[in-house]
């Protein structure tokens, strides 16, 4: 784990390094998800935000049918024959 000495600025603004900002592919910006939890502050890219949601809704759903995005359009597709 890399940390650094950061500091809040009176408006809420924080910077993040740029070696850190590389990193995540954020070298020219973009939208994060901030989320506090259990006193900490975490910070996670959109495509890290979708990879630990997909992951636990694999964990929840694994083995239902219909759970996978293929298994869904092909339910959706028999209702609509059905219809």
């Amino acid at each position: 784990m890399n940390a650094i000495l950061g500091r809040v600025s009176d408006s809420g603004r924080l910077s993040l390094p740029s070696t850190f900002r590389k990193t995540l592919g954020l070298e020219h910006g973009g939208d994060v998800v901030v989320e506090m939890s259990d006193g900490a502050i975490h910070v996670r890219t959109l495509d890290q935000t979708v990879q630990r949601s997909r992951a636990l809704t694999q964990r929840l759903l694994a083995n239902q049918p219909g759970s996978d995005v293929d298994g869904f359009l092909a339910e959706r597709k028999r209702e609509a024959q059905n219809d």
